[in-house]
């Protein structure tokens, strides 16, 4: 991947990006994915759940290569008066086909700007034990919190474990 290739977008309506989205979720659905769907996910299962998505607390990028949503993430803004620094990263997707190419990479650094410049400066997230992004969130300064057994259901049936992590977020960094 070039980067002058890759593009990140801002979403402020989901209307454009739909069809793209859906197929993206139910492609990670299907390759088990930990993104709080089982499959078989319907296409109009998951354009009901990106179309229900977006309110004053939560933003979305996507990534878009050639036209085409490539990954996305999200952050959600705490908005209770105690939690007024904090947010949460959400359903940070990449196609399988764009993985280890720096796309979660970019995407979490705009996540984290954005954050920053909501005057967030701590940032929390939670994913499957074992799963592949662990490796990225600890190399770009997560900190794991602790790790919750028999979390979430997988394909198989089985319980798996999540693991909690945390950045505090600094000027520039």
């Amino acid at each position: 991947m070039k980067d002058e290739l890759l593009q990140i977008e801002q979403v402020n309506t989901i209307d454009d990006y739909i069809e793209d989205l859906a197929d993206l979720l139910v492609q990670l659905v299907e390759d088990e994915a930990s993104l709080g769907f089982l499959p078989p996910l319907l296409h109009r299962e998951a354009q009901d759940y990106w179309a229900n998505l977006l309110n004053p607390d939560i933003r979305l990028w996507i990534a878009v290569l050639h036209e085409r949503v490539v990954g996305t993430v999200q952050l959600h803004l705490c908005g209770k008066p105690n939690g007024s620094h904090r947010a949460e990263i959400a359903k940070l997707m990449t196609r399988p086909q764009n993985r280890r190419t720096g796309v979660g990479r970019v995407l979490m650094h705009t996540a984290e700007a954005a954050a920053w410049s909501e005057g967030r400066t701590l940032l929390v997230l939670d994913t499957r034990e074992g799963d592949p992004s662990n490796s990225l969130y600890r190399s770009i300064g997560y900190q794991q919190a602790g790790t919750i057994p028999f979390y979430a259901r997988s394909a198989n049936g089985n319980l798996d474990a999540t693991v909690l992590y945390y950045k505090l977020l600094e000027p520039n960094g």
